[in-house]
């Protein structure tokens, strides 16, 4: 009777440790990848009884659409490993069809500026606890959208 070769033995438990390997790290990098093309809630409770809560949908082309308190602007967005550039377009006159004047007071429209500023501004990008969180001189959570 011919003796195994203890490395042809090793073999099948070497070849389970490297895929199992291979699919810990490919899962670590899915789980940090950048969430595109999925609406992301920004983590803030309502402003006044307007239910409207802000959101952006990154396309992995770089186009954005930005959900604003009041309106909606569209970006272009650069996405790297960590890093984020967000250049969104000057927001437009007119409020969308849907919203009626009464919707929007001062105090949203504001916020609206404000937001579009801190988002132009940010220049950092992380995944954690299910969400995404942007960063510069703000630091802006953002959840993805459950509906």
């Amino acid at each position: 009777m011919m003796k195994p070769d203890p490395a042809r033995r090793r073999f099948p438990v070497v070849f389970a440790l490297a895929l199992l390997v291979a699919t810990v790290a490919a899962s670590a990098a899915a789980a940090d990848a950048f969430p595109y093309d999925r609406q992301l809630m920004l983590d803030v409770g309502r402003m006044g009884k307007v239910r409207r809560i802000p959101s952006i949908v990154i396309s992995s082309d770089g186009t954005a659409r930005i959900e604003l308190w009041c309106k909606t602007a569209s970006a272009q967005v650069s996405v790297g490993d960590g890093v984020i550039q967000i250049a969104p377009a000057p927001l437009p006159e007119a409020l969308p069809q849907y919203m009626s004047d009464g919707q929007c007071s001062p105090e949203r429209m504001a916020a609206d500026v404000d937001l579009l500023e801190a988002l132009s501004q940010t220049t950092a990008w992380q995944v954690a606890a299910g969400g995404v969180t942007l960063s510069g001189p703000s630091v802006l959570r953002f959840r993805p959208s459950d509906h």
